[in-house]
């Protein structure tokens, strides 16, 4: 056990499914995953291990915002031995054509986040997607005819309808080519770089910045269906090829 999982080593599946939300955790488990049990539980952030087509996936909720998410990814990969997470969040619209409910797949992520000063690097690091994970993912969304996106994420410590700087301060992330904000993804890839594993991060966009057009809340959890199960196929599709880039 960890200071912040309750679980023992085995508990976790290779593939961790990684939401921010607790209540999505105990969601994916109940209504897609079978045989889920928990195993943890410490701080509200709840964790279960089950199976999808047969083959062993956990999920577990990481919280909100990046030294959250940041703490419990590092403690899955070095100390529960998880080889790959997959993220499974929501996140703001920077740009015009993605819509409600649309998936946007995270190549890289940019941000205003103090995350990469722990590595001392004498530069500005953009950490990466892992790519085996991102071509199955792109295959499955296509073969299912899910709309999607693929680009640059902007990972912010600030919520932008809360940013003292203006509601307005997405534009120039915008502008660069950011397709969607969240706060996660930015400490999940950079973690998998430190540690020499595996990450994805599959985002539902859910409000838009740009058009005020979102997910209410009664379509909100049917909404993020596309996402979850192509990161649960994601994880079958992947059995028995752990050992690929």
């Amino acid at each position: 056990m960890t200071p912040h999982n309750s679980a023992f080593k085995g508990d976790f599946a290779p593939y961790v499914l990684f939401p921010g939300d607790p209540a999505r955790s105990l969601h994916v488990a109940r209504n897609f995953m079978e045989n889920a049990r928990q195993v943890t539980g410490i701080r509200g952030m709840t964790g279960y291990t089950g199976t999808w087509k047969g083959v062993p996936v956990s999920v577990m909720s990481g919280g909100m915002g990046g030294p959250s998410a940041g703490i419990y990814a590092y403690e899955l990969y070095t100390e529960y031995g998880v080889e790959a997470i997959i993220r499974i969040g929501t996140s703001g619209g920077l740009q015009k054509n993605v819509e409600p409910g649309d998936i946007v797949f995270a190549l890289t992520a940019s941000t205003d986040s103090a995350w990469a000063r722990q590595y001392r690097l004498e530069g500005n690091y953009s950490p990466s997607v892992t790519y085996s994970l991102l071509e199955r993912a792109v295959g499955i969304a296509r073969k299912h005819g899910f709309p999607f996106h693929a680009g640059m994420v902007f990972s912010s410590d600030l919520f932008s309808s809360y940013n003292a700087l203006g509601e307005d301060s997405w534009k120039t992330w915008a502008r660069m080519g950011a397709l969607v904000q969240d706060m996660e993804t930015y400490a999940l890839y950079s973690t998998a770089a430190w540690t020499g594993r595996k990450a994805l991060s599959i985002l539902t966009m859910t409000d838009s910045c740009v058009t005020g057009a979102s997910l209410s809340d009664g379509e909100r959890m049917i909404g993020l269906e596309p996402m979850i199960r192509t990161a649960l196929d994601c994880v079958s599709d992947s059995a028995g090829t752990m050992v690929d880039a």
